[in-house]
């Protein structure tokens, strides 16, 4: 469990330049996936390759067989897929990590987010390609149903053997969860995905917008104009 609580840690650490939109995403990724399968998905899938049984003794006919069968292992493909859709996130903490430690005018923090807001941008496309591509992949590769009877025709296999499945239905039903929790990833990172798209970059530092033209305030002399008013800086990305 250290490796998954190191990634944990380093997704965590995106929330501070996130929308909330993208902190959804974060629980998402963490409690449904993460958790979910260093919990649960171990379980379900340790036995795979131990467990596939087929009708025939011939040496070297049921690793052939497994590997028709599964080309890749459904814990393999599920963890590998974790870890590329956390790529795009720790190479921005990285970068994000690196440009704060460069010395420079200090107590300008919107010039600070401008300079990060295209690369949280691309980390979120880049998590979107990689969200459908994986999504794709996993229905190419095992489809959304695990058969309990897999027959192999392979060699060295002497004939048509018949290979038997663990626990396909448990299988089956955590392949559809997997699927269902990656396509609300998806959705919610389209969304935060527009919604970085409408806000736009922040203001830039010193950019002071002077107000309308209207008489002076109250306890004000004749002819007083107000002073222009700067945006508050906002020191990240976040709503």
């Amino acid at each position: 469990m250290g490796e998954w609580g190191f990634l944990s840690s380093l997704l965590d650490a995106v929330q501070e330049h996130s929308p909330m939109v993208g902190r959804f995403w974060l629980v998402v990724m963490l409690l449904f996936r993460i958790l979910v399968l260093a919990t649960v998905g171990s379980d379900v899938f340790e036995d795979e390759q131990e467990e596939f049984v087929c009708n025939t003794q011939q040496p070297g006919c049921k690793p052939v067989c497994y590997d028709a069968a599964f080309p890749i292992s459904h814990y393999r493909f599920l963890v590998f897929h974790i870890v590329v859709l956390s790529a795009p996130a720790a190479l921005f903490v990285i970068f994000a990590v690196h440009q704060a430690a460069k010395p420079g005018p200090r107590g300008v923090p919107s010039q600070h987010a401008r300079r990060l807001q295209p690369f949280y941008v691309g980390s979120v496309v880049a998590r979107i390609a990689a969200e459908l591509g994986f999504l794709l992949g996993q229905a190419l590769l095992y489809g959304f149903r695990v058969q309990p009877l897999f027959v192999c025709h392979r060699r060295p296999c002497p004939h048509h053997v018949d290979c038997f499945v663990s626990r396909p239905t448990e299988k089956t039903v955590f392949i559809h969860f997997y699927f269902v929790v990656g396509l609300v990833s998806a959705l919610l990172s389209l969304a935060e995905l527009t919604h970085l798209l409408r806000k736009g970059p922040p203001p830039r530092a010193g950019c002071c917008q002077r107000p309308q033209e209207r008489g002076p305030a109250p306890g004000q002399p004749a002819g007083a104009t107000e002073e222009p008013r700067c945006p508050l800086p906002q020191g990240d990305l976040t709503v």
